[in-house]
């Protein structure tokens, strides 16, 4: 199966490597591949409900750059709950929800390749399946791609800005080296 090129890929992040990237202010490092940054409802509900030190960064960043956010069904579902009184789940509903999304990808009849960026330990184990035409891929492991790529100086220097601005940023090594 040949590369797919830039355009052709779509890049997901959870809540987690927003959250990241907006206390070592580089939100912007995810456009470096030349990838399409795309955001699902419901991750972006989870990034911007409640007011945290990154939650306003992120809601600008996103309305600036003017980012597709893909609705769901996991996002229509815990906003219906939510307005019936009952107290939906809140945990892991932004990886079901671009779980979701990936699966589209998959049953499109263009199969679109989508990048899967995380920080969940629970996430990088084989129990948690994307298709076969997208990628899963670690918040750490995505700034080593940037560096060896020749996009980005230092990884460890995004990782030590986001650590000295108070995040407690997931010592997860995905893949394993």
């Amino acid at each position: 199966m040949p590369e797919p090129s830039p355009a052709d890929v779509s890049l997901l992040p959870d809540a987690g490597p927003l959250i990241t990237l907006a206390y070592a202010r580089a939100l912007d490092l995810l456009f470096k591949p030349g990838w399409q940054v795309m955001l699902v409802d419901m991750v972006l509900h989870e990034v911007t409900r409640s007011q945290t030190p990154t939650s306003q960064a992120i809601a600008a960043w996103a309305a600036e750059h003017a980012l597709p956010v893909l609705p769901t069904r996991t996002f229509a579902h815990y906003r219906q709950a939510s307005k019936a009184g009952a107290s939906p789940r809140r945990s892991h509903l932004g990886e079901l929800a671009i779980q979701e999304t990936l699966n589209d990808f998959a049953l499109a009849a263009m199969p679109r390749t989508g990048v899967f960026l995380f920080e969940d330990h629970k996430i990088a184990r084989g129990s948690f399946l994307v298709p076969p035409c997208c990628r899963k891929v670690s918040t750490r492991a995505f700034l080593v791609y940037l560096e060896q790529k020749g996009l980005l100086d230092s990884a460890a220097d995004v990782e030590r800005r986001a650590i000295q601005a108070g995040r407690a940023f997931s010592r997860l090594r995905f893949p394993p080296e």
